[in-house]
């Protein structure tokens, strides 16, 4: 993955080498304002800045895949050079990103759709396989000595986070209960609060998202007077997680490097647009298990849109 991303970095860099002229779309199911997506949406717009490459970002105004299929619709009627889709659900998505495929479209998936983004059309995937990633947080959160959790769903019908889930509960080995929530931090922090204040035996929380729960999980163990009993671990990172995880208050996150889901498949798709070029296979961008020791490293690239 080192030697794709590095021949990436120079053949779009390379200030002898003319502006490359695709038009591409991305069409995801998180919107640039969200601070994982904001992440995703910095990469897009510094591979468009490398490649010199037309791009567009999209996304539904919330979890909508009806919205979401009608953007990817939108876009094939414009007949880009490439697209790029996240594939949060297939059932839902997938017609659409057929006709894309249909329509002599070069596609290429990230962030979610690992499992079906082959069978769909598309060139490969970027992105961490999710099942694999849970499994390993599970495993880490067991070593911990983690034997009863909860892994909190904060978006309900993303395939994506079914898979996190269902890989921690076979990694972690012990009980764990899925608790589903929405997005909205005062429902999370009131359920996971809920949770704990009714059974002490919950020693480990797993979340699916720094921002979007992971600080809300947290709260909700400070809340309980908890902090140091609760292992809490999240997928993804934020500034306010990873300070908390280098204060020790937090176990880990799940790093899986959003800005190159957002940056590779966009050269990619410019370069294979304008020269043929594309890489033999999916590329893994995570996961990375961020801890104590490595969490101090990364909050400025956190605070800066990178990490």
């Amino acid at each position: 993955m080192k030697r794709i991303l590095t021949a990436a970095l120079v053949v779009a860099g390379l200030s002898a080498t003319p502006a490359l002229t695709a038009d591409i779309i991305v069409v995801s199911h998180g919107q640039a304002n969200d601070a994982f997506w904001s992440v995703v949406k910095n990469g897009v717009d510094k591979a468009a800045e490398h490649t010199g490459a037309n791009v567009s970002y999209r996304a539904p105004e919330t979890f909508d895949m009806v919205a979401m299929s009608q953007l990817i619709d939108a876009a094939v009627n414009q007949e880009p050079d490439g697209l790029v889709v996240s594939i949060p659900d297939a059932d839902a998505l997938g017609p659409s990103i057929e006709k894309a495929v249909a329509a002599g479209i070069a596609v290429i998936s990230m962030n979610s759709g690992s499992d079906v983004a082959k069978e769909l059309g598309a060139l490969l995937h970027v992105g961490q396989d999710e099942f694999d990633a849970g499994f390993a947080a599970g495993e880490a959160l067991a070593d911990m000595g983690g034997q009863k959790a909860l892994c909190v769903n904060h978006e309900v019908g993303n395939v994506a986070l079914d898979l996190r889930c269902a890989g921690f509960a076979e990694g972690f080995g012990g009980d764990v209960t899925v608790l589903p929530t929405t997005n909205d931090p005062a429902e999370i922090q009131a359920k996971v609060r809920a949770s704990l204040d009714s059974d002490p035996d919950i020693d480990t929380v797993m979340a699916l998202g720094a921002s979007s729960s992971g600080e809300h999980c947290l709260a909700a163990v400070r809340a309980s007077g908890r902090l140091g009993d609760v292992n809490i671990a999240t997928f993804d990172l934020s500034a306010s997680f990873l300070d908390a995880i280098a204060a020790g208050d937090a176990a880990f996150g799940i790093d899986q490097q959003q800005f190159l889901q957002g940056y590779l498949p966009v050269v990619f798709l410019a370069l294979h647009a304008d020269y043929g070029l594309v890489p033999g296979g999916d590329v893994p961008s995570g996961p990375n298990l961020i801890t104590q020791d490595k969490a101090a490293q990364v909050v400025e690239l956190s605070a800066q849109g990178i990490r």
